[in-house]
């Protein structure tokens, strides 16, 4: 890249919209907007909107998916098309579409391969961090998701491609920071003295439980509510106790706060295991860091110190603006893409 052209890095989630720009050698802006694709494609386009106007004139895209799995689609094959399609017509020629392995295709040449487009954010995330790091443990929280992934000899070793693949091998978990349901994480919770069995329903999520735990950064929780009630401690110790068959009157302020926790232990201990069943593959030295990502990061830390391993946060990696450290961190893949995207 030469003189002062600026790139946009973008990482399109069935939630989210991410882009983080960069500009005569460094990290310049970070944006998250909230997009739930499965509401319709006119969310993307507002959200796409919306970061436009604030970064300005753009002269190249490099972009990663995971919202071919929005069930507003057919089947994954046909959103990698759709997506490629409505990206391009927004954002033009300039548009660099990430294929894994492939690195960068045009969205033409990406919409041919949906087998290597389609949810390959975390490989974006990994190649980056290979290129930098020898050895490494790469873990990334989001709001919906954790990828873990290692990275050995400045190469990616991963041991699944798809989705399907990963979550069979635990490169892929189905459990995020904010958006995961309660039932999705926990069976039954301690609760006064009993094991308290958990409601198959949506009625909290774990936003709710890392509120009440104090790991909640409010910015990180952009979608509603379980209920469409606010976002208060009052509000999610209701919801929790809806979990539980009760209301919130039935328990203190700190019983819902061990209930909080305990969620959140729960969480952890479905993560500890699928990266322990990584690393018995035996690819990494025992002593090989966490590189950490997400907003799921508070979470990523407990587990360091319980695998007795480094930390490196993500967004050391990058060269930030000053200020940029803690979104960088969160929009792995969108700065991966802006700051070392490649054509392959």
């Amino acid at each position: 890249m030469t003189g002062m052209e600026r790139r946009l890095g973008w990482d399109v989630g069935g939630a989210h919209l991410k882009a983080a720009l960069f500009e005569n050698g460094r990290l310049v802006g970070v944006w998250q907007e909230p997009s739930p694709l499965w509401r319709g494609l006119e969310h993307l386009d507002s959200a796409l909107d919306r970061i436009l106007a604030a970064t300005g004139a753009v002269q190249r895209h490099h972009l990663t998916m995971t919202g071919e799995l929005a069930d507003i689609f057919q089947d994954r094959a046909s959103g990698v098309r759709l997506l490629c399609q409505r990206l391009a017509a927004r954002l033009g020629e300039e548009l660099l579409v990430h294929a894994g392995p492939r690195g960068l295709l045009s969205a033409a040449d990406a919409a041919r391969h949906p087998e290597l487009v389609g949810s390959a954010n975390w490989h974006a995330s990994a190649a980056f961090i290979a290129h930098t790091v020898e050895t490494a443990l790469f873990l990334d929280m989001g709001s919906t998701t954790t990828d873990i992934v290692p990275i050995a000899g400045r190469a990616v070793r991963n041991a699944g491609y798809t989705d399907s693949e990963r979550l069979a091998c635990g490169e892929l978990v189905y459990q995020g920071f904010t958006r995961t349901s309660l039932m999705a994480v926990a069976r039954a919770v301690p609760f006064q003295g009993r094991m308290a069995p958990l409601m198959a329903e949506h009625f909290a999520t774990m936003a709710d439980a890392a509120r009440l735990a104090g790991h909640l950064d409010e910015e990180d929780d952009q979608m509603p509510t379980a209920d469409g009630r606010d976002k208060t401690p009052a509000h999610s110790r209701a919801r929790l106790a809806r979990m539980l068959g009760a209301d919130a009157a039935d328990g203190s302020d700190e019983d819902w706060r061990g209930v909080a926790q305990a969620l959140t232990e729960a969480q952890l201990r479905l993560v500890h295991d699928a990266l322990s069943l990584v690393l018995s593959r035996g690819d990494l030295a025992p002593d090989a860091p966490l590189v950490i990502a997400g907003t799921g990061r508070p979470l990523l830390r407990r587990l360091a110190q319980r695998l007795d391993r480094g930390v490196i946060e993500f967004a050391d990696l990058a060269d930030c603006r000053p200020g940029l450290r803690e979104a960088a961190s969160r929009a792995a893949p969108a700065v991966a893409l802006a700051c070392g995207g490649r054509q392959a």
